[in-house]
């Protein structure tokens, strides 16, 4: 009976340690509860593991095409193309949706209840934290395609960072 290959694991699309980049996505949903900088530093947390990423993902590839010709240019793509991905479809794009969406929702529960304030404060990030998992295929599809249609047609290759 012959067994297929065992999948490599990838410590930053298999493992808890994804989650680290969605850490701004967190701090988002309880801006409205903790100070500013607390917030900021959850966006740190998404660097490091977009930049972790990408310079895993750039020395992969340095190893996949060893000494061949191009080499340096294989490594290359693969750190920017992780690099701008992660940074649109961890960081960027979900912590300005989720941002929007808490702002939108402090705002309106403001003008339809009578909640005081530290009431609104949680349920906007109650609101916040819930909308997370519902964003984030929408944008990791819609990242894909803007790369696909834009910065991948430059180098030439489709790159698949879909976790």
């Amino acid at each position: 009976m012959a067994t297929s290959p065992k999948k490599e694991t990838d410590l930053y699309r298999d493992t808890w340690v994804r989650f680290l980049g969605y850490a701004n996505e967190v701090g988002e949903a309880f801006r409205a509860l903790v100070p500013v900088g607390l917030v900021w530093a959850t966006y740190g947390v998404a660097t490091a593991y977009v930049t972790a990423d990408a310079i895993d993902k750039g020395k992969k590839a340095a190893v996949a095409h060893g000494e061949s010709p191009g080499k340096s240019t294989r490594v290359a793509i693969a750190v920017v193309d992780t690099f701008v991905w992660q940074a649109l479809a961890s960081v960027a794009i979900p912590g300005f949706t989720i941002n929007r969406v808490c702002a939108a929702s402090l705002f309106l529960l403001a003008k339809t209840t009578r909640w005081p304030l530290p009431v609104r404060k949680w349920t906007t990030t109650a609101i916040g934290l819930s909308t997370i998992p519902f964003i984030i295929k929408p944008i990791d599809r819609s990242v894909d395609h803007l790369l696909d249609c834009s910065l991948r047609k430059v180098y030439g290759g489709e790159q698949s960072h879909k976790p």
